[in-house]
């Protein structure tokens, strides 16, 4: 019994060392040369600067540059012709794709992850257990009165309330508030923005007062310094976790982030080796710095789509594909 599955054992270690060389194979089979540039969204950045450091592994030639300049400023490099890749925590606006047109720039769309906005707040505030919908409307909507925390409800402390949030070139302020707002932009202006989600945290960290949002991944990564708010959008509250932002009972603040590739870009072999491998390796990568991955079949249509060269956007024009449940499907 003992001998064979000490069999067993050295088999499937064998298996595994043979898909490990074949990986390593198809991408260091070529030693390219050259740059890849990125930029864009803070919420991207650490899967993108993930995949960067695993890819260098097998093509240490090819240098990869990953910038955080917000989804919105990174669409501006990106339809500058400045950037081949732009890491996007939204879709393109149509004014971007309007920008795009007129340049004659076509590009992919290529979703690779989920990510549910998190609420957060200070570990030490005891009095909230969760919150609407409606409530982070009132809270956050352009004109909100809200100053302290006994104007969200009255049993709550006479307190005054400091928010926090991307700031407005974020993917990330343009899904909350078009999602809670009803507008893309739409947003109280007195409150602490940054682009640098670290920043973020380290000042809701140290306000008893604070409030703030950001990707899934920044709270897992400071889950021992902040506490998440669960999120009632109608069906009682819950609490992001890998599962309920899959399965979409995060709602309505789960959703997919992108990457955006010029076409032009995928023509350089060290570009076109970079999102290949970018793809490939996003489901370990995703899940290792605190995203959710796309089921296996998003991840083959994403594939298809880089060789088949499907350029323009599918979800600018169709808001409803941001719904994990209806990604697969598309």
């Amino acid at each position: 019994m003992q001998n064979s599955t000490y069999l067993v054992t050295l088999v499937l270690m064998l298996m595994m060392g043979v898909l490990i060389l074949i990986t390593q194979q198809v991408y260091a089979d070529e030693k390219l040369k050259g740059t890849v540039a990125l930029d864009g969204s803070s919420t991207v950045f650490p899967i993108s600067e993930a995949v960067a450091e695993e890819f260098l592994a097998f093509q240490p030639r090819v240098r990869v540059t990953v910038g955080v300049s917000g989804t919105g400023g990174g669409f501006k490099k990106f339809l500058a012709g400045e950037t081949d890749i732009n890491d996007a925590s939204r879709p393109i606006k149509a004014s971007e794709l309007k920008t795009a047109a007129a340049r004659s720039l076509e590009f992919l769309e290529l979703p690779i992850a989920f990510d549910g906005l998190s609420v957060v707040i200070n570990r030490n505030n005891d009095w909230v257990d969760y919150l609407t919908v409606v409530e982070l409307k009132k809270i956050w909507q352009p004109g909100s009165t809200v100053k302290t925390w006994r104007d969200i409800r009255p049993e709550w402390p006479n307190q005054p309330i400091r928010l926090y949030g991307p700031g407005t070139d974020s993917g990330t302020f343009d899904y909350f508030t078009e999602t809670i707002n009803g507008a893309s932009g739409a947003s109280r202006p007195d409150y602490t923005a940054s682009e640098d989600d670290n920043a973020l945290v380290q000042g809701i960290r140290g306000d008893l007062n604070a409030m703030g949002y950001f990707g899934f991944a920044y709270y897992i990564a400071n889950k021992d310094k902040l506490e998440v708010v669960p999120i009632d959008g109608g069906d009682g509250p819950v609490v992001p976790t890998a599962v309920t932002i899959n399965n979409g009972d995060y709602s309505p603040l789960s959703r997919p982030v992108f990457i955006y590739v010029r076409n032009t870009s995928l023509e350089r072999p060290e570009v076109r080796a970079f999102v290949n491998f970018y793809v490939d390796h996003a489901p370990q990568l995703v899940a290792e710095v605190g995203y959710i991955p796309l089921p296996a079949d998003a991840y083959r249509r994403v594939s298809t789509r880089i060789q088949d060269r499907e350029s323009g956007s599918t979800y600018a024009a169709t808001p409803a594909l941001m719904a994990p449940d209806l990604l697969v499907t598309r």
